[in-house]
């Protein structure tokens, strides 16, 4: 017998604020992402990923990723080819290859990420009020505490 964890149908309010909410952040992203030149693609999720989970093989990124396996043989060759992940032999199966970020990776998600938050204080410097900012901070933290219970 397996157990279900049965979830209730959140409030017509609750409906209503999650989808202004999701639009908000889907937006703001896609902004963000177009007006830095830092678009998502397979790579960049990849990279990301990776970075978050550490080293897995073809297969795992794949299903990590939902995408085949042969379409992430592709893109994992053209981060090796451009020398943003490294392959290395699986100490656990010596017939399996596991990939991971290499330096070179990592520097560029990270200058990815620095050019988006630039961008970002900006932003925050000459849109809002002197007020605002503490309003943003504890917006901040409740999509943190929600993000969070999304992980439960």
């Amino acid at each position: 017998m397996t157990s279900q964890k049965t979830e209730s149908r959140p409030s017509s309010d609750a409906m209503a604020l999650a989808e202004e909410l999701r639009r908000s952040i889907g937006t703001f992203v896609r902004a963000i992402r177009q007006k830095t030149a830092t678009g998502r693609s397979a790579p960049s999720e990849t990279l990301g990923l990776l970075e978050r989970e550490g080293a897995m093989s073809v297969a795992a990124l794949a299903q990590r990723r939902s995408v085949t396996h042969q379409s992430m043989r592709v893109v994992v060759a053209q981060l090796m080819a451009t020398g943003l992940v490294d392959r290395n032999p699986d100490p656990g199966d010596g017939r399996s290859w596991l990939v991971s970020l290499s330096d070179a990776g990592r520097t560029q998600l990270l200058r990815d990420r620095d050019v988006r938050a630039a961008r970002i204080g900006q932003l925050l410097d000459t849109t809002l009020t002197a007020a605002e900012p503490k309003r943003l901070r504890a917006s901040v933290e409740l999509l943190d505490r929600i993000s969070a219970a999304a992980g439960d």
